[in-house]
């Protein structure tokens, strides 16, 4: 699984109708630069290929008043729209996935239902607790990594990852389940996009030469 993919579906979804600029500022904004693999030249690629995939529907138009080449919006198919909301589901359950896939998930679960954002990451709590038990099989983590060499630091690092993974995502459930945040359904979402023309605190570079892309 791609955290690029989610993110840029998701940057697109919330605009409705985006250019990659866009794009790539609202994950800038996010910080997503410093935690994924969406730098400028894959969020492109990104919206191309999805393009090319029917994720995307892309629309041609005018340059701006002040010059440069025409530039190239994309809002999402129904197609995309399915494929965006499974990526989501998938990346909240997932107990193995990269700290990535997790933190682009985080950005968009409020896409998704409230009970169903809780039942997901349910269903993460289990499969970790289930994983840490196969590991602990082989491994005693009272008797602490010694027991099998310097290798067993290894194994003493699964129980601490699902240990303490497991207690995050059981504080965010209650945290859910309290009230917080607001998810589908439930009124107006937070905006997590820039406005078009809103200056980005958080950009890591200077804009692009082609403008369009």
């Amino acid at each position: 699984m791609s955290a690029i993919r989610l993110l840029v579906l998701g940057a697109v979804r919330q605009h409705g109708r985006a250019h990659g600029y866009q794009v790539r500022n609202d994950l800038e904004y996010w910080g997503a630069h410093e935690w994924s693999n969406a730098k400028p030249g894959s969020i492109y690629h990104a919206l191309k290929q999805m393009a090319k995939q029917g994720l995307l529907r892309a629309h041609e138009v005018a340059p701006s008043t002040v010059g440069g080449p025409p530039r190239t919006e994309y809002e999402l198919t129904d197609q995309g729209q399915e494929e965006y909301l499974a990526l989501v589901r998938a990346s909240l359950t997932s107990y193995d996935q990269r700290p990535d896939i997790l933190t682009a998930a985080l950005g968009c679960m409020v896409d998704l239902p409230r009970e169903e954002v809780v039942g997901l990451l349910k269903e993460r709590v289990r499969h970790m607790e289930e994983w840490r038990r196969s590991v602990t099989e082989y491994y005693t983590p009272e008797e602490g990594p010694e027991q099998l060499g310097h290798i067993g630091e290894i194994m003493n690092h699964w129980v601490f990852s699902a240990d303490t993974g497991a207690q995050w995502t059981k504080g965010l459930i209650a945290r859910i389940e309290g009230g917080s945040y607001t998810f589908a359904g439930e009124g107006e979402p937070f905006v997590g996009v820039l406005a078009e023309g809103q200056e980005n605190p958080f950009a890591a570079g200077e804009r692009p030469g082609e403008r369009g892309r």
